[in-house]
């Protein structure tokens, strides 16, 4: 009895051993030969940590350069927007060594990165269900993004944008815009009465605000519950993002490592799900009318049809939560960093701030945007579009390769990932010309089309299929909050501003952005 124990065990170990040498050396050693056989080249990675060494040490070569400060309000020139090869050194580098499409490890996750235009067409046309998202997003990202719509594939995937890609669309967004509307209004006033108290000019750092404004906006419009009761939801997410910011995805085992960082993010996990869960029951015991929270419920119910495929993806729980979570982060976080890009940007160019503001006037008068004016906006959109060109909140579009795919004569192996560089593309000169480093939204006038060579190059709200479909719901809220902004104060760069962009998961502000106001 006792050896065959000690049998049991020793094949049990055997079999973890080959298992844990297949997944840090075998398989990763053959997606990349499968490449290799067809030119595709990139730096020697180390079976366990990948390339993440070398990133690491690269980005702290560059990290000891001096933070551009704004020395005088009218030296907006000494903001540099030449920011994507600061914070993703390793990209500058291996282009300039293996070419435009190359080969990389973050751990055992094996990367396609794909800077040709041509290619990055090619997936962006690519409409099969074979191209879908990375594990890692469920897995490494999963206390915050879970299996949601941000991070699923195949079925599942199509079932969860069917529900809510409907409810974001364009017509349904017009009916958001009296709501964000109130809710900016909330914050104004409170900018408002700091200027009242502190004198004529205040010096307000904008991001916090923002965020609780734009996490108002989503819970009214897409969840029925205003701010107040959904604050520590918001809160919590942006703890989590901040935690996840700083580990490495891909390196194996880590997750599960007892350390104070996973501690943290795990009661993080279990308290947002606990607090969505409330909200919730809530909602199943009321009756409310059709917005987007109700209509995840009920495509919940969709999970346990008798065909049991998507039920054997995701439980009904699971595919409430995850999906509340993507809208709560992805929903609030991306537009609030946006709007903050965007004043920082209208107020180092005041040429642009008052083309904006005489706009605004023209097309609203002295109140506020209804849903037929924003239309009318050209030159916000402009600005804005410049914006997300400068200052995209995602950094990459990820995809995997669910099967083999072919893509400009290139067979990508099942299992392989690919990673698309969007502020590398949308800051490339040749592809936006000499300035593209430079604000200049007038590039917008004849719109995306006639502002860039490629117009794929153009991505912020992602590409293809899985383009965000939250896009129109971002843009009204921008153009509303930026309006709005515009019509009620006159706003330059505090001298304390340090132009430092960060990657959080998210491009943001590294420190935030201190403007000089003053009521019109």
């Amino acid at each position: 009895m006792e050896m065959n124990t000690v049998q049991v065990v020793l094949v049990a170990v055997v079999v973890v051993l080959i298992h844990v040498f297949n997944v840090l050396l075998l398989r990763s050693r053959s997606l990349r030969a499968k490449l290799h056989r067809q030119g595709i080249h990139g730096p020697s990675p180390h079976f366990y940590f990948g390339n993440i060494p070398e990133m690491k040490t690269l980005l702290l070569q560059v990290q000891s350069a001096p933070i551009t400060q704004v020395k005088d309000k009218d030296d907006h020139d000494s903001l540099s927007h030449k920011w994507p090869f600061t914070l993703f050194p390793h990209i500058q580098k291996w282009i300039s060594q293996y070419g435009p499409i190359y080969l990389f490890s973050s751990g055992t996750i094996q990367w396609l990165m794909v800077s040709d235009i041509e290619m990055v067409k090619e997936i962006i046309m690519y409409t099969s269900l074979n191209l879908g998202k990375p594990s890692y997003l469920s897995k490494d990202m999963g206390p915050l993004l879970g299996q949601g719509i941000l991070t699923s594939s195949g079925p599942i995937w199509a079932h969860q944008r069917k529900i809510i890609a409907p409810e974001l669309y364009l017509d349904k967004v017009k009916a958001m815009v009296n709501l964000i509307v109130d809710s900016t209004n909330v914050t104004l006033r409170s900018w408002e009465a700091r200027l009242e108290s502190e004198g004529a000019v205040s010096e307000i750092k904008i991001d916090d605000d923002l965020r609780s404004l734009s996490a108002d906006i989503i819970a009214r419009t897409c969840f029925g519950s205003n701010y107040i009761e959904g604050k520590e939801i918001f809160s919590k997410l942006r703890d989590l993002q901040k935690l996840l910011s700083k580990i490495h995805v891909g390196i194996p085992g880590f997750r599960y490592l007892p350390n104070k960082s996973n501690r943290q993010m795990w009661r993080l996990e279990k308290e947002i799900n606990s607090k969505i869960s409330k909200l919730i029951k809530q909602r199943q015991e009321e009756t409310h009318e059709q917005d987007l929270l109700q209509m995840i419920l009920e495509g919940a119910k969709n999970c346990e049809g008798s065909d049991g495929l998507l039920s054997d993806s995701i439980s009904c729980d699971v595919f409430m939560i995850d999906n509340c979570k993507n809208i709560f982060f992805a929903g609030h976080e991306t537009t609030a960093i946006t709007a903050s890009w965007c004043l920082m940007l209208l107020a180092a160019h005041q040429d642009w701030q008052d083309r904006a503001r005489a706009e605004v006037l023209e097309v609203c008068g002295k109140g506020a945007p209804d849903a037929s004016m924003l239309r009318s906006l050209k030159t916000l959109t402009m600005v804005i579009q410049e914006t997300l060109r400068l200052y995209s909140p995602a950094a990459f579009v990820v995809r995997t390769a669910l099967q083999g795919v072919n893509l400009k004569g290139i067979l990508i192996p099942k299992g392989m990932n690919i990673q698309i560089p969007i502020s590398v593309l949308q800051q490339d000169p040749q592809l936006w010309g000499p300035d593209a480093h430079k604000f200049n939204p007038e590039r917008f006038s004849n719109g995306v089309f006639g502002a860039c060579k490629v117009s794929q190059a153009y991505m912020p709200f992602g590409i293809g299929a899985r383009v965000c479909v939250g896009q129109h719901l971002a843009m009204t809220e921008l153009k509303v909050i930026l309006s709005l902004i515009l019509l009620k104060f006159h706003f330059s760069l505090s001298l304390s501003y340090c132009h430092s962009p960060a990657f959080r998961l998210v491009i943001e502000p590294g420190q935030g952005v201190v403007l000089k106001m003053t009521r019109i």
